[in-house]
């Protein structure tokens, strides 16, 4: 579908069920695997405007990189952490479902009926 993407990671089992889910809907997303490609600062800024959140609340805290970087730094910049997001994929919260302009996280995979 047109306008219709899945940043997806196939070895997450919130990722997979959300392409299920949306597969069991009759709807064929874009599917982008992003540890693969990530998205470049622009994209991921249109991410988050989409997601209406600034760009701490999509790292994934749990991650090495996280920590080895200094994320949790209150004093890290918004382009800093995007910067590292950019640099690291798997920072970046997933799954990621962009449907017509709109954005969510598929975490539960219901999600993603919300922007249908």
């Amino acid at each position: 579908m047109k306008n219709t993407r899945l940043y997806h990671n196939p070895r997450c089992s919130k990722s997979r069920g959300t392409l299920e889910l949306l597969q069991e809907k009759g709807i064929q997303p874009e599917v982008v695997l992003y540890l693969d490609n990530p998205p470049d600062a622009g994209a991921l800024r249109s991410l988050l405007e989409m997601l209406d959140m600034p760009p701490r609340a999509l790292l994934r805290t749990g991650e090495i990189e996280y920590a080895e970087l200094g994320l949790a730094d209150p004093g890290k910049s918004d382009d800093e952490i995007i910067e590292a997001m950019t640099t690291h994929p798997r920072l970046i919260e997933r799954p990621i479902f962009v449907h017509n302009g709109r954005a969510v996280i598929g975490r539960p995979p219901e999600n993603v009926l919300q922007i249908l």
